[in-house]
């Protein structure tokens, strides 16, 4: 959600936050802000409503010096956009000034009391809530301020990442977290503060994944300092991160999407190096081979996740069942957590998240740890929460997403998923070795094959011009077609704004074909498997009601090109990978419609990357 950078040094801090804040654009927001100590030990901060250049020229007549400062884009949740509501928010005194990702949940209580202890507010916000009760405390108590942080925050209920400055103190950045990411770069005499590690890789690849319920003092000339809130000193591991520069920057094409789209083949030929072995007809994934006696003998696999990745986990059900013969749940995490499940020390709960911090998902990895369930990570973030927290897993390593519609992490995490399926299937021995060999070899090819779906790009984008003008659509598939259905459903709506749904094409009957004329588009999922002739069945039901068909065939067809309006070819393949090829030109179909309606394809409106708060 929200984008938190800061920066401590000897360096000019301004164009240091300002380029971190428009590395995390991506995150989605409504508002920006930043926060400054001078020379002076004056407290500047400015804020305004909109994007980052909008921050930016409002600073332009402003002083912007010192080498100490915070910023922030901010994602509402309490009190509508505004410049009065941005981060960073001043104590009463004008002596601190914070910024905030997460919720405090207790937040009403607190303001009522410091309220009747005579302390205004100018802001709707909860974060002010917190800095102003820190300055509370520090004043009524006559502590130090890493003190007052640590009684405070014992006090609040919430999600938070803050980062914390005193003009009293302005040599000193105070940082904490909570159920929502913060990391922190170490540079030579000098530190940066991250959301996540895109606005710290130019500078630094050395960093600290804080944990729940750490504090850190990050001070000029001073090595890193990283406490609880009971103060007992801690010991935090330093990691180097491995993000190419290049992968934050979008390499010529006009939106990240784009890019991230046509990224799929060397993403996925990363994602299975090293995993699977043509030469020697073989996948092999640590975590099966760490942990083989847990996962063999798993009596159910129980998949949490949110948005896209619960798509991918349906896929992987699939799978699941199909090859190993283990039962498979699909839960949406946000209702896992509160449904009060029936878990057991016999279950396997697969999270899977791109950014490894989705609050719902991680509260989810909890819930299921604490009632004795074996917990395999699926992300994409390395050091992130959430493989942090379970027992085992696996990256998809796809490299950065910037697209707040995600496209190569879902294809990633669906590979992930396959692979996790043939090897768990070839240890409890419940595949055939000439499936196991038949599937292997081409997943292994998959790459190329979906190089060739992206040459269909010209052709989707002529395509996609024609259909601008439609108000709803309707996505159909069957079995290992339906998921890649429903998210291509969601790609439309998340991006174009225009309203969509995923359907089994079998239920079209009951209840959608209703809403089909003339003036609906559906997009039919209609590869050459064993549904298909059911599938064209459905396709015959649509144009008897004068629908407009888009079909999605296997290449060579000459059925349902006869019947449909439009046609897209995919390579032939086995059935469980046809949503690796079927999702691309799906993905294309949504990008282009979008940009056709002049809308903001990388930052949808209402949208975040990463949803690290309920």
């Amino acid at each position: 959600m929200c984008g938190i950078v800061g920066y401590i040094g000897n360096k000019d801090a301004f164009p240091i936050l300002i380029k971190g804040l428009r590395r995390l654009e991506y995150r989605g927001y409504d508002s920006a802000g930043v926060a400054l100590v001078n020379s002076d030990t004056a407290l500047n901060v400015y804020k305004s409503k909109g994007k980052v250049d909008n921050l930016v020229e409002y600073c332009s007549d402003k002083n912007v010096s010192g080498t100490v400062g915070i910023a922030h884009t901010r994602w509402a949740t309490h009190g509508e956009p505004s410049a009065l509501n941005a981060h960073p928010h001043y104590s009463e005194s004008g002596n601190l000034a914070i910024i905030h990702n997460g919720i405090i949940e207790n937040y009403s209580d607190i303001k009522k009391k410091l309220m009747a202890n005579g302390v205004k507010f100018r802001s709707e916000t909860d974060t002010e809530v917190l800095v102003q009760l820190i300055e509370y405390i520090k004043e009524h108590k006559n502590l130090d301020l890493l003190t007052a942080v640590q009684v405070a925050l014992h006090e609040v209920i919430g999600a938070y990442a803050i980062a914390l400055l005193d003009k009293r103190t302005p040599h000193q950045i105070i940082v904490a977290r909570n159920q929502s990411p913060l990391v922190v770069g170490i540079g030579d005499d000098e530190f940066f503060i991250g959301s996540d590690a895109s606005p710290i890789v130019e500078y630094t690849d050395k960093v600290v994944y804080l944990e729940d319920g750490n504090i850190a003092v990050l001070h000029k000339g001073e090595e890193l300092k990283v406490v609880n809130i009971l103060n007992r000193r801690l010991n935090p591991e330093i990691q180097t991160v491995d993000i190419n520069l290049g992968q934050l920057d979008k390499g010529g094409y006009p939106h990240f999407m784009l890019k991230e789209i046509f990224e799929q083949p060397d993403c996925l030929t990363n994602c299975m190096r090293g995993r699977v072995n043509v030469d020697t007809d073989n996948v092999v994934l640590s975590a099966i081979i760490d942990y083989k006696k847990q996962l063999i003998n798993a009596k159910r696999f129980i998949i949490v996740a949110c948005g896209t990745s619960w798509h991918a986990g349906q896929i992987g059900k699939q799978m699941i069942e199909n090859f190993c013969r283990i039962p498979v749940e699909v839960e949406y995490a946000s209702e896992f957590r509160y449904r009060n499940p029936v878990i057991t020390s016999d279950d396997v709960v697969i999270a899977i998240s791109q950014s490894g911090e989705t609050a719902d998902t991680l509260a989810a990895v909890k819930l299921a740890k604490d009632n004795g369930a074996f917990i395999y990570g699926i992300c994409n973030a390395i050091g992130s929460s959430i493989p942090r927290a379970t027992n085992t897993g696996s990256y998809i390593h796809v490299g950065p997403e910037i697209g707040v519609a995600s496209t190569k992490a879902f294809t990633g995490q669906v590979t992930v998923l396959t692979m996790l399926a043939l090897a768990l299937a070839k240890e409890k021995g419940t595949i055939s070795s000439s499936d196991y060999l038949e599937i292997v070899k081409e997943l292994h090819e998959i790459p190329e094959k979906m190089k060739k779906v992206l040459e269909l790009n010209d052709r989707i984008s002529e395509l996609s011009r024609i259909f601008t003008y439609a108000h709803n659509f309707l996505y159909l598939g069957r079995g290992y077609s339906y998921p890649v259905a429903l998210e291509g459903a969601l790609k439309l709506k998340e991006i174009s704004y225009i309203h969509a749904e995923g359907y089994p094409a079998a239920e079209m009957k009951h209840g959608p074909i209703a809403l089909i004329d003339s003036d609906m588009p559906v997009v039919v999922i209609a590869t050459h498997n064993a549904m298909y002739e059911k599938v064209l069945s459905n396709i015959q039901e649509v144009k008897a009601r004068k629908g407009k068909v888009i079909a999605i065939v296997t290449e060579g067809d000459d059925n349902i090109s006869r019947i449909a309006d439009e046609v897209i070819e995919l390579p032939t393949t086995i059935e469980c990978l046809e949503p690796l090829l079927a999702t691309i030109p799906l993905q294309l179909l949504a990008y282009h419609i979008a940009v056709c309606k002049g809308k903001n394809v990388d930052q949808p409106r209402n949208l975040a990357k990463s949803v690290t708060v309920e």
